[in-house]
């Protein structure tokens, strides 16, 4: 009898562990089930979009208002952001957007499907941004700037909103601010820089020091002036 006992807990354990087993083997073919799923809807969607941005942009090429407006809404509001940090004021930005978007009209017959559409839209915008400066002719040169001591600066802070950050941005110099805006966001190299504003490399070294310098003096008296309201 107290065998048997023995080998019905034994077979009782047996069984718990099987069904655990199970019971986890369940759970992984329905957690993969589910990914699938995901994953097949996340696919549709993104053919969907596809689809749908490949329709707006064979409206925008037979010049359809409706599709032009689409497309606008679609990046409008992240390209303003852009022109935001290469204008001085508000007014400008929006100027610079407007302009942009008109040259994306008028050219997005030679837009390869190849790449992005808004890494395309994204160049035109900034190049419309340079133009305007270049136009102007109202750059600043660096010999025009007072010397400050040269040294690396680390311009990003924590602690700082990105629209406060927009906003110290646009008090720059024209010359600093579009090097510091190409370096920085852009990712491009001073060689480049200089290649695009038609300056010297090292102007362009030069021009992002004192661009972070002067942020980092601006950072610093802001957060002076919070200290003192504490």
């Amino acid at each position: 009898m107290e065998r048997l006992f023995i080998f019905n807990i034994s077979n009782t354990r047996n069984l718990l562990f099987l069904f655990s087993s199970y019971k986890k083997k369940i759970y992984a073919e329905t957690i993969q089930f589910y990914l699938i799923l995901l994953l097949k809807n996340s696919q549709l969607r993104l053919l969907k979009l596809k689809e749908d941005l490949n329709h707006i942009l064979s409206g925008c090429i037979k010049e359809n208002r409706c599709s032009q407006e689409q497309l606008y809404n679609l990046h409008s509001s992240k390209m303003f952001g852009i022109c935001l940090r290469y204008s001085k004021d508000y007014d400008t930005a929006k100027d610079i957007l407007q302009e942009g978007f008109i040259k994306v009209f008028e050219n997005i017959k030679q837009f390869s499907s190849k790449g992005s559409i808004e890494g395309w839209i994204r160049r035109i915008i900034i190049n419309t941004a340079l133009e305007r400066f270049r136009k102007q002719k109202n750059i600043i040169l660096v010999d025009t700037i007072p010397d400050v001591i040269e040294e690396e600066i680390d311009d990003r802070d924590p602690e700082m909103s990105m629209n406060e950050m927009m906003k110290m941005i646009q008090t720059l110099p024209d010359q600093y601010r579009l090097v510091f805006n190409l370096y920085v966001f852009e990712e491009m190299t001073h060689k480049e820089i200089a290649a695009e504003l038609g300056i010297a490399e090292g102007t362009s070294k030069s021009d992002l020091s004192r661009a972070r310098m002067i942020l980092r003096h601006k950072i610093t008296e802001k957060k002076q002036k919070v200290a003192k309201v504490w």
